[in-house]
């Protein structure tokens, strides 16, 4: 496949200017593109409150100009968890998916310790009003401490395919000294599963970090012509943080192509130092991609675009 030359639209939601304030001050973490309907996408997001802790809300917008911003929403459709749970500092999104039983949304829930920065596992809500209000399925992780996921388990794309799910997710262990700081290490691994319930511990790496890297997360996959293409954030120790993109015959073994990504930091503004955390979505012959900017998102979200993709058999050209 080509490198995609994205067309970038700009900041679509200022939450500071846009926001409905009190638990929506400022930021929209790991934007995620849902259609309601042919006119209409909805993007939930992690908005934070003047502390700094996320819950998680949505921005309606125009599928045919999605710099046009048609609904928010006046009240979280997750808040934070009850105090002591693994979800009462915080959630993000993860991925949301239509299956049996209604529209799932897997979370990442953070938690303050007194010895670590923070744990971030993942949690499951369902809702069963088109998405309006999600409901704890439980109030403990789907997936949680493991050997060699210590401090994160954050699954960030769940497909559901003949009964099964298949769930990709970063996962953390350790920790990484910068300037005296510690931030978090991770990557990228799978699993399969017929039951949340029981997601196995016996999973797969799909990702490591390269060269300077210490953490690759927030894998996006999607179907491409029979195959998958996953798009990523990945950090360095001097400070780097950017998408890459890999692709895969079988959503297992995958190639990094990094250079095929196809979107640059702007020369000023609210993207000009990060992009990260893209996450697509198809519209007419083309795709959209929302993402977050510097401070990660601290902004809103923007748009970027591709046209021309998709001819009359469904598959990629290019």
């Amino acid at each position: 496949m080509r490198t995609l030359h994205w067309a970038k639209q700009g900041l679509v939601f200022d939450t500071a200017r846009q926001g409905v304030g009190g638990w929506m001050c400022h930021s929209a973490l790991t934007p995620t593109p849902h259609r309601l309907d042919e006119e209409t996408i909805r993007v939930y997001a992690g908005f934070r409150d003047a502390d700094g802790i996320s819950r998680i809300g949505y921005v309606d917008v125009c599928a045919d100009d999605p710099r046009q911003v048609l609904r928010v929403s006046p009240s979280p459709v997750l808040d934070i968890g009850r105090d002591g749970c693994f979800d009462d500092n915080g959630v993000i999104l993860g991925d949301v998916v239509a299956a049996p039983g209604g529209l799932h949304m897997f979370y990442v829930g953070f938690q303050r310790v007194a010895k670590a920065k923070f744990l971030a596992f993942t949690g499951l809500a369902i809702s069963r009003d088109g998405g309006e209000t999600f409901q704890r399925h439980q109030e403990t992780p789907i997936l949680d401490r493991a050997p060699g996921r210590s401090t994160i388990a954050a699954i960030h794309t769940a497909m559901f395919e003949n009964g099964r799910w298949r769930l990709w997710y970063a996962v953390g262990d350790d920790w990484e000294m910068l300037q005296g700081k510690p931030y978090p290490r991770y990557h990228i691994r799978h699993a399969e599963t017929a039951d949340l319930h029981d997601v196995p511990r016996d999973d797969r790496i799909c990702l490591l970090p390269q060269g300077s890297e210490y953490r690759i997360g927030r894998p996006r996959v999607y179907r491409l012509n029979g195959g998958y293409v996953m798009y990523f954030t990945r950090g360095n120790v001097t400070g780097e943080y950017f998408p890459g993109v890999a692709f895969s015959e079988d959503g297992l073994r995958w190639e990094r192509r990094d250079e095929a990504l196809g979107l640059a930091l702007s020369d000023a503004g609210w993207d000009s130092r990060v992009i990260c955390y893209p996450s697509l979505i198809r519209h007419g012959d083309g795709l959209l991609m929302f993402y977050n900017g510097n401070d990660m998102g601290m902004a809103g979200f923007g748009v970027a675009t591709v046209e021309g993709l998709y001819r009359g058999d469904g598959r990629v050209h290019g």
